[in-house]
């Protein structure tokens, strides 16, 4: 096939064309005749995911891979595997030419862009087009002019589609926002034209606000869209972003039940559900029929998802279309037992949609949990959930790496019921069997969120991880029956250890038994309890004792369910619990349970006496220091040593997953010494600056 691209560019481009129209020929006699091959120009779980739907249909697919990504599953997993250069993504994911060679080269006829990267970049598109390859995605026109946000709210609005209220156009200079933000009316939103997920969008309260807004937005749009347009418009709060997939062969326009992503962490979703809580037929009828009518309007191919913003009483406003397939796919798919991928394939290849409107129906309930490393590293140990309702869209296997270069996704969690109930208890259930350890990891928030009472209720909006986690999530508040539980696993699990080295071990150690009536001092983060353990034939009795009156206040009849090296699942009461296991000595643990992770202590009477006498080890005070939150790159440093800096003053600017942060003075200070410089990588807590 590589003899084919020899010779002049014409020369490519006139060949190229002609194996197109002689391969679409062969389909027009051979109706069972589909692609042969198609190249997956992206990476990690999203390129996984398209490569089942092309195992399923018979497609051979080809992976496309950077220096740091040679050994990652998305490789593994390909027909075929092509390096595209070294670990940036300007160099390798991004670099179209290196990618168009790789096509060349295996003989790709189609190329899935995944989302992300370059699965809205019009150009890239056309240089497919020009050489005959199909891209699994709308044309360069539709791409550009609705993947633009400003050209695709004057379309949105000619289409008779309701939009935010704000400027249409671009804004230039800072003058220019200030008067527009000021005209419009604040709070207001300055983001980028080109893109999504996050990036170059800042809230404005303020004219000071729109001064730093618009300074880093911008910024944030070159980096990682290579433009730095802008747009203003009115900021809805509390608002509920929720939007619609739609699907189209350029004649007929489908729409499925809305998901609702308004759980976002800076401007990106984390967790999504299908369909809204809030949401009545008439609503999602009215907005599923104007994402239609804005497809129709540019004659749009593929699966797209059209965002809007709902405020309080169901008003809704376009937000942005995204020409691709979106992340928080899989919920649509639950829900409606629809393959988005599948049907994008056929589409490129030009097949008519055989699906009705009517034939698009709500079954059940899903929901979507994003579980994000928080800092980047490998896995040491990573045991996925499994069961009945529970599937997982990864890219990361045990041992693998998660490179600071791209986005610091592990996995998506998605869980699928009857009821939205259903899928809270099997997203609850999966997050407390997702081990996953050398890494730090948000599965502790997830799983804090589906015990959250807004959450439940469904009273959610965008405003939601602020005002609920006003301070940052601090880890699970645990009840007093939870620290019962607790207790009661951490002297199971010492008995257990202890019963092994007696099996197992030496003559000394077994001189030594473990009395089947046994009292413990077990510490459960600063809790203490005394209990008197009891180890029957299948069942174990465990009574909890009050020291000074030497009474019994609770008794419990255990049993164990399943015991691993990383997780035992112990019957309390009739109901089972699952802890996880990521630290183990004969007295020590440290368990993980309802996602958040404990220190549970278990001494003899005897032991608890002696360690009264054991040094403590003294905590380094970090409280003159200004560490970094996140790993990531040091774009500025805006103080100099000797400094003086009141609260809230900007320090410095880090860039982490191309989103930059400012980090400011926690309080009025002077600055003692400076750690870094501009361009200086840093680790998570790593000390960037000292105070006086």
């Amino acid at each position: 096939m590589n003899r084919l691209f020899s010779g002049s560019a014409n020369g490519k481009k006139n060949l190229a064309s002609s194996i197109s129209m002689q391969f679409r020929s062969f389909h027009s006699t051979n109706p069972n005749f589909m692609f042969e091959k198609i190249l997956i120009a992206n990476r990690g779980e999203i390129a996984c995911r398209v490569m089942q739907t092309c195992r399923k249909m018979g497609i051979k697919t080809v992976a496309i891979h950077s220096d740091a990504d040679r050994y990652a599953r998305h490789v593994r997993e390909a027909d075929e595997a092509v390096c595209v250069g070294p670990a940036p993504t300007s160099q390798s994911y991004l670099n179209i030419d290196a990618i168009v060679e790789a096509i060349k080269k295996t003989g790709a006829q189609a190329v899935h862009p995944g989302y992300g990267f370059l699965s809205e970049n019009s150009h890239f598109v056309k240089e497919l087009e020009n050489i005959g390859v199909t891209f699994i995605g709308p044309g360069s026109y539709a791409m550009h002019a609705l993947g633009d946000k400003i050209e695709s709210k004057k379309i949105a609005k000619n289409a008779g589609v309701s939009v935010i209220p704000g400027f249409i156009g671009e804004v230039d200079t800072l003058e220019e926002v200030i008067k527009t933000a000021n005209s419009i009316g604040y709070p207001v939103m300055v983001k980028a034209s080109a893109g999504g997920g996050g990036k170059g969008m800042r809230i404005a309260w303020n004219d000071k606000d729109v001064e730093i807004g618009f300074r880093l937005s911008k910024q944030e749009a070159k980096s990682s869209f290579g433009d730095d347009r802008m747009l203003i418009e009115k900021y809805i709060d509390r608002g509920r972003h929720i939007e619609i997939q739609v699907l189209s062969d350029g004649e007929t326009a489908l729409y499925f039940p809305e998901r609702e992503c308004s759980i976002q962490r800076r401007n990106q979703k984390v967790i999504e559900e299908a369909p809204s809580p809030f949401l009545d037929d008439a609503t999602r009828t009215a907005m599923g029929r104007q994402a239609a009518a804005l497809c129709k309007a540019v004659g749009y191919k593929s699966a797209g998802t059209v965002e809007f913003l709902v405020d309080s009483q169901k008003n809704f406003y376009f937000l942005e279309m995204n020409t691709r397939l979106q992340v928080e796919h899989p919920i649509t798919e639950e829900i409606t037992g629809q393959d988005l991928v599948e049907h994008m394939i056929r589409i490129a290849y030009g097949e008519k949609l055989k699906l009705q409107q009517e034939d698009v129906k709500i079954k059940g309930w899903a929901m979507e949990s994003r579980v994000y490393a928080e800092d980047p590293y490998q896995s040491k140990k990573y045991i996925r959930p499994e069961g009945q309702g529970v599937r997982i869209d990864g890219g990361i296997f045990e041992g693998g790496e998660i490179s600071t270069y791209y986005d610091p996704l592990i996995s998506k969690l998605i869980t699928y019921g009857d009821t939205r109930k259903s899928a809270i208890i099997r997203m609850k259930k999966a997050l407390d069997e997702y081990y996953i350890k050398g890494v730090n990891h948000n599965v502790p928030f997830l799983r804090d969120v589906m015990e959250n009472e807004k959450f439940l209720s469904g009273d959610i909006s965008t405003k939601f991880i602020p005002e609920e986690y006003p301070d940052g999530f601090k880890g699970y508040n645990f009840s007093p029956k939870q620290i019962e539980q607790l207790t009661i696993c951490g002297v199971i699990l010492r008995y257990m250890d202890q019963y092994k080295l007696l099996t197992n071990s030496s003559n000394q150690a077994k001189q030594n038994p473990l009395v089947p009536d046994e009292f413990f001092a077990v510490t459960v983060g600063n809790v203490k309890h005394l209990v008197r353990f009891e180890a029957g034939k299948d069942k174990y009795s465990i009574q909890f004792i009050d020291e000074k009156s030497e009474t019994v206040t609770k008794s419990f009849e255990v049993g164990v369910e399943e015991e691993s090296l990383e997780i035992i699942k112990v019957t309390i009461g009739g109901n089972v619990h699952r802890f996880q296991i990521h630290d183990r000595t004969t007295h020590a643990y440290l368990l993980q349970f309802h996602g958040t992770k404990i220190p549970v202590i278990v001494r003899t009477p005897d032991e608890e006496e002696l360690v009264r006498y054991m040094p403590e080890k003294k905590t380094v005070d970090s409280s003159n220091a200004l560490l970094s939150p996140m790993p990531g790159a040091i774009l500025s440093v805006a103080v100099k040593v000797g400094d003086k800096v009141v609260l809230g003053q900007e320090l410095c600017i880090i860039e982490a997953m191309k989103m930059q942060n400012v980090l400011r003075a926690p309080r009025d200070c002077e600055i003692k010494s400076i750690k870094v410089t501009p361009g200086t990588n840093v680790a998570v807590d790593e000390i960037l600056i000292e105070f006086k």
